[in-house]
C-alpha cells in the first residue's frame, strides 16, 4: 500500500478558527508566539462549552437530559482521547490538570513501594512530572535516581540507562518532549529498558501532544498525561492510564464513589463544559486530517501538524542563529525536535526582551526557566532570568517569524 500524502495545512482557514487571532496590541495585530504555556483556543471548543452551559448543564447518574446528554458527552470525548492516542476509552480520566492528575497517581501508585525501592526522573523534564514522584518517593522512604542531561546536545544520556533503572526501579518517568528546549526523547528505548525490569513508565505529554503523532503502545507508555489548553481547548488535564495498571492504584477517593477506572480517578464533579471543550478541540484538530475513522483523521492531522511546524521551526532557528549575540538552545539537527525555541540575547535579560518585543512588534513570548528548573541550572542560565521561548503552532506563520527577527535586531546591543 501506497504511503498516506500528508495533507497540507491551510493556514488562512486555520487562522480564521482561532478569535483570538483578532486581538490588537498598541494598534498591532497581536502575534502569538506563547503557545508552549499555552495555546489559543479554536472557535470550535468555545462552541462546545457555550452549547453545553446553554442547553442546561447536569450532574451524572440522573435519568433527566441534562444528566443523560452530560454521560454522553463524557463518553464521546473518552473516544475521543482515546482515538487521539491510540488507546481504550476506559483508559481515560480527566481531572483539574496535569499535574493535579499526576500527583493524584503518585499517591495512588506509591503504596505498592517498598522502602529500598527506587523511583527515576529526568533532567529535562518539567517539575510536574518529576515532584509529585518525588514526594511519593520520600514519603515511602523510596531512593530518588536522576536521568542526566548532556547540557552541550541537551539530550538525555541514555547510555546510562542500564545503571539508572536496574531491578530495584519500580517507576521512570519521562517527558516525551522537553517544554523548554523542544528535545524530542527516545522514551521507547527508555521503556523498554523499565519494563525489563517490570517498572511501570510515566509519560508526560503535555508539550509533545500539540505537535507530534504520539501513540501510547508506540511509546509504550503506562501512563501518559497531558492538558487539553496546549492543542486548543480548555483548562483540562487528562490522563491515560493503561488497564493492567488500573488494580495496582490504591487511589484516595470518597467512600461512596466508583471504585472502577476510569472513575475512581476522577474524584468530585469534573468540568463538564471544560470536557465538552476537550471534544471541540479534537474535532477541530480532526478536520486538519484525512481518513475513515476519527482516529485515521486525527493522526493523520498530527502528521500535517507536524510538517507544517517543522519549517517554520528550522527558519526561526536559522534566523536567530544568524543574529549577533543570540545564543539558540537546541538539539543538534538530528535530533527530533518540536517547534519550541529557547534562546537567550548576551546583555538583554529575558524579561526585557520579551518586553521590547511586545512593545515594538506585539509579538507575545515568555521568559523564565518554564519548570524545568533542573534543566535551567544545568545550561546555566538559572540565576540569569532563564531563557526567551517562542513556540510554533498551526496558526502561525512565516511573517509571524519574520516580524520576531526585525523586532529583535532593534533590541541587540550596539
Amino acid at each position: 500500500m501506497a504511503e498516506e500524502q500528508v495533507p497540507a495545512i491551510d493556514v488562512s482557514w486555520v487562522r480564521q478558527q482561532f478569535p483570538a487571532l483578532q486581538r490588537t496590541y498598541g494598534g498591532l495585530p497581536v502575534i502569538y508566539l506563547d503557545g508552549p504555556g499555552g495555546s489559543q483556543v479554536t472557535q470550535a471548543a468555545i462552541d462546545a462549552m457555550t452549547q453545553y452551559m446553554r442547553a442546561g448543564g447536569g450532574n451524572l447518574h440522573g435519568v433527566f437530559p441534562t444528566s443523560v446528554e452530560t454521560e454522553v458527552l463524557l463518553a464521546q470525548t473518552r473516544a475521543a482521547v482515546a482515538a487521539l492516542f491510540g488507546a481504550h476509552p476506559d483508559e481515560v480520566a480527566f481531572g483539574a490538570n496535569m499535574t493535579t492528575l499526576t500527583f493524584a497517581l503518585a499517591r495512588a501508585l506509591a503504596p505498592t513501594w517498598q522502602p529500598g525501592d527506587e523511583v527515576v526522573v529526568t533532567e529535562m523534564d518539567h517539575r510536574a512530572n518529576v515532584d509529585p514522584w518525588l514526594r511519593a518517593a520520600r514519603d515511602r522512604g523510596v531512593v530518588v535516581r536522576w536521568l542526566r542531561v548532556n547540557p552541550d546536545r541537551l539530550t538525555l544520556e541514555l547510555d546510562d540507562l542500564e545503571t539508572v533503572i536496574h531491578q530495584r526501579t519500580r517507576l521512570v518517568a519521562v517527558g516525551a518532549a522537553s517544554n523548554a528546549v523542544g528535545t524530542v526523547q527516545d522514551v521507547a528505548r527508555i521503556a523498554r529498558r523499565a519494563h525489563a525490569v517490570g517498572a511501570v513508565v510515566a509519560v508526560d505529554a503535555v508539550h509533545a501532544a500539540p505537535h507530534l503523532v504520539l501513540q501510547r503502545d508506540t511509546l509504550d507508555a503506562d501512563i501518559l498525561v497531558c492538558s487539553a489548553y496546549k492543542f486548543f481547548g480548555p483548562h483540562v488535564g487528562i490522563a491515560v492510564v493503561r488497564r493492567s495498571l488500573w488494580k495496582q492504584l490504591h487511589v484516595y477517593k470518597l467512600e461512596p464513589a466508583p471504585e472502577t477506572p476510569p472513575d475512581c480517578l476522577e474524584t468530585g464533579t469534573q468540568n463538564h463544559e471544560g470536557i465538552a471543550g476537550v471534544y471541540g478541540a479534537l474535532s477541530f484538530i480532526a478536520r486538519l486530517g484525512r481518513g475513515v475513522t476519527l482516529h485515521e483523521r486525527l493522526q493523520s492531522a498530527m502528521r500535517a501538524i507536524e510538517a507544517y511546524e517543522h519549517p517554520l521551526a528550522e527558519k526561526l532557528r536559522a534566523g536567530l542563529r544568524a543574529l549577533p549575540g543570540v545564543k539558540v538552545y537546541a538539539a543538534p539537527d538530528e535530533v527530533p525536535k518540536t517547534p519550541t525555541v529557547a534562546f537567550t540575547v548576551a546583555g538583554v535579560p529575558p524579561r526585557q526582551v520579551c518586553e521590547q518585543l511586545l512593545e515594538l512588534a506585539g509579538v507575545f513570548v515568555a521568559d523564565g526557566d518554564f519548570y524545568a528548573s533542573t534543566l535551567a541550572q544545568r545550561v546555566g542560565v538559572a540565576g540569569r532570568g532563564g531563557w526567551v521561548r517562542a513556540g510554533l503552532a498551526p496558526y502561525n506563520t512565516e511573517e509571524d517569524i519574520d516580524t520576531l527577527l526585525s523586532a529583535l535586531v532593534r533590541i541587540l546591543p550596539a
